[in-house]
């Protein structure tokens, strides 16, 4: 299957909707880079970035030598080689190296231009932006990680945190790394279950807990949940007090402030390259979270290449995503620091008090790059939001989206809402995955932006689309593969001593190369376009297509406020094939409309995909990280009792999920 984009772009091709100026390509830190590994490392100096990408990605170690080397990584003691091992999985990266990533992330507090300058701009639902500046923060993280190490936190250990989107949890996550220590967090808004379901996996020696939060206007106590997180985490020595909402610190805690109040030169442990940084967690939605622990050297040198050269990133910007402590974009956001750059932390509502919100707070803090997901740009576009127009956006060089494929019509909305302002706003829809708290592709300020595209693979991945051969294929779906080894790529699973669960999520499809479970189509100008995963691909007479593209066509209609498709192989040889629409306020789901969801998909995509029933939900269930559930779902259909078929405490809202299991008793 050949998707309506990608046929597009071969056919009929059609002019970018964004072509980044001649001095935007001269200034912009990838194109300085890659003059500079021309002249010392061999890139080559002509065909811009596709010709650097090739060259990355043929001349592996070279080019992450050259990446340590352009962003000045400090390693403590010396490197044997770039590359020990290649094998997938199992790579082994810059044996012999000792650094620390919370180290480079305070570098730079170390110059006295910019000590009292922002490193941290936080803004609640009160709207009113609170600094802590690169002195402050740099004496924080030395004052609590002297405190943790005389707790007997030595390096290894785990330290947790039940945290919203606050400094105190970037500055625990540094001093975390600063120890050695191996830091893991959630959101408050996750269930004791859910937190337990992660961190009883890990064993966390300390917690560091909130006693609620705010969101939406209204105040969430959490105090009983600390409770009970005390009681089933046995392994803890210490659990940390922040009283975000002034209540008193529980008997046998201890608080922030008296932790953080001393002025501590911070001490980094020199630990080896591939020493644990972070345990990340899979959503979970069918059984226990994968608990994926990624290495300090591995994500300092990823983070420096996404954020420095693909985000072009810089001391002079403002970085902002829309994220919270349980998703991998929190981690990636933090690392902001590494390029020196002003990080945004929004604690709050999405879409409170109104759907702007998050347009606010970049206009509030003077936000450069703007990160949220596709589905807050399409959800503005619905309720006629004008960014723009409503706020001085005009320091906003880019927005970039992802936790979904950015439909068409968000790149268009998105594009003539800030032209008509008079901005040049590049557009930057990226994808990647918790797996490697990265990127495979997205962001390039030197290249086009065309509509529904990312615009290339990301260097040093050798991203290929490939068949069930393991052919490569172009202008064609196929499944996302990677090829070469990236540094960000789990060192391991915890709890997973012989790595078969590991070996089994990415490697057991095609021998030593990694399968991510996404379906992708590679243009022939090599940009990129996500289709969905493939583990809830539809295939209806040999024809497949993602779920992402059934998304795109039907949640354009005013009426469907969000949709789910699934597609059910069944046991006669027949194939169902039932699209769940939750409606606008207002919208009646009849014949009319009905039909016009039907032939919006036949005349937008393909008539063999046009769905045999239309059923209307009160919601469309997700995972705590906002991803829709559609493989828990396909197994309820199929009949597999809720029990089994998700894990209870990775979906938002449970009883969304009994209306499909009752549906199937009733078609059995």
């Amino acid at each position: 299957m050949t998707s309506t984009a990608a046929t597009n772009s071969a056919s009929q091709p059609e002019p970018p909707l964004w072509q980044p100026g001649p001095d935007r390509i001269a200034e912009a830190a990838v194109t300085r880079f890659q003059s500079w590994a021309s002249e010392h490392y061999g890139a080559p100096a002509d065909g811009g970035y596709e010709a650097l990408h090739r060259w990355s990605v043929t001349e592996l170690d070279t080019f992450w030598k050259a990446v340590a080397d352009w962003f000045d990584v400090r390693f403590s003691t010396p490197y044997e080689s770039v590359l020990g091992d290649r094998t997938m999985p199992g790579a082994q990266w810059f044996p012999g190296a000792t650094l620390n990533y919370a180290e480079h992330a305070l570098r730079a507090a170390e110059d006295p231009s910019r000590a009292a300058e922002p490193a941290l701009l936080h803004v609640d639902e009160n709207q009113r932006p609170d600094s802590v500046t690169w002195a402050e923060l740099r004496r924080q993280v030395g004052s609590l990680a002297a405190e943790l190490r005389a707790l007997g936190v030595r390096p290894g250990d785990r330290v947790s945190g039940y945290l919203p989107n606050i400094p105190q949890a970037v500055t625990a996550l540094l001093a975390t790394a600063a120890v050695g220590a191996v830091w893991t967090s959630c959101a408050p808004d996750f269930g004791a279950r859910s937190v337990l379901d992660r961190f009883q996996q890990v064993e966390p020696v300390v917690l560091f807990a909130v006693d609620g939060y705010r969101y939406g206007g209204k105040t969430h106590d959490r105090t009983d949940t600390v409770a009970e997180l005390r009681r089933e985490l046995p392994t803890l020595r210490a659990v940390i007090h922040i009283p975000l909402l002034d209540t008193p610190a529980p008997s046998g805690t201890l608080e922030w402030s008296s932790l953080t109040e001393s002025d501590n030169e911070p001490v980094f442990e020199q630990v080896p390259f591939d020493h644990p940084l972070w345990v990340l967690y899979s959503s979970g939605t069918t059984g226990l979270p994968k608990a994926i622990v990624q290495s300090q050297g591995g994500i300092l040198l990823e983070h420096f290449k996404q954020l420095g050269l693909h985000c072009d990133l810089g001391p002079e910007d403002r970085f902002f995503w829309y994220t919270s402590t349980g998703w991998m974009m929190w981690n990636f956001l933090v690392s902001g620091l590494l390029t020196g750059t002003t990080v945004v932390l929004y604690d709050g509502s999405p879409g409170f008090p109104d759907t702007g919100a998050q347009w606010a707070v970049a206009e509030r803090t003077g936000t450069t790059l703007f990160g949220t997901s596709a589905a807050y740009v399409m959800a503005c576009r619905k309720a006629g939001v004008h960014p723009a127009a409503g706020h001085d956006l005009s320091r906003v060089k880019c927005v970039a989206t992802t936790g979904s494929p950015l439909p068409p019509d968000g790149f268009r909305w998105l594009h003539d809402e800030f032209a008509e302002a008079g901005h040049d706003l590049w557009i930057a829809s990226v994808s990647g995955g918790t797996d490697v708290c990265s990127c495979f592709a997205g962001a390039v300020p030197t290249l086009p932006v065309h509509i529904g595209e990312l615009q290339a693979p990301c260097l040093g991945t050798d991203l290929q689309a490939w068949d069930p051969q393991g052919a490569p294929l172009t202008g064609e779906v196929g499944e996302l593969v990677v090829t070469n080894p990236m540094p960000s790529m789990p060192t391991r699973f915890w709890n997973d001593p012989d790595g078969a669960r590991y070996h089994d999520s990415y490697f057991d499809t095609y021998p030593d190369v990694w399968r991510h479970g996404d379906w992708i189509t590679i243009t022939a100008r090599n940009s990129v376009i996500i289709h969905g995963r493939s583990d809830s691909t539809l295939n209806r007479q040999g024809v497949r297509m993602g779920s992402a593209d059934i998304y795109e066509a039907v949640e354009r209609l005013p009426e469907i406020r969000e949709s789910l498709v699934i597609g059910l192989e069944e046991p006669n040889g027949g194939y169902w094939m039932p699209l769940f629409v939750h409606l606008a306020d207002g919208a009646v789901l009849d014949d009319t409309l009905r039909t016009r969801i039907k032939n919006t998909i036949r005349t937008a995509l393909s008539p063999r995909h046009v769905p045999d029933e239309v059923i209307e939900i009160p919601a469309v269930p997700h995972t705590l990280t906002g991803k829709r559930i559609e493989v828990p779902v396909k197994r309820l259909l199929q009949g597999t009792p809720l029990a089994k078929a998700v894990n209870p405490g990775s979906v938002d809202n449970i009883d969304l999920l009994h209306f499909y299991a009752e549906l199937a008793r009733t078609r059995r």
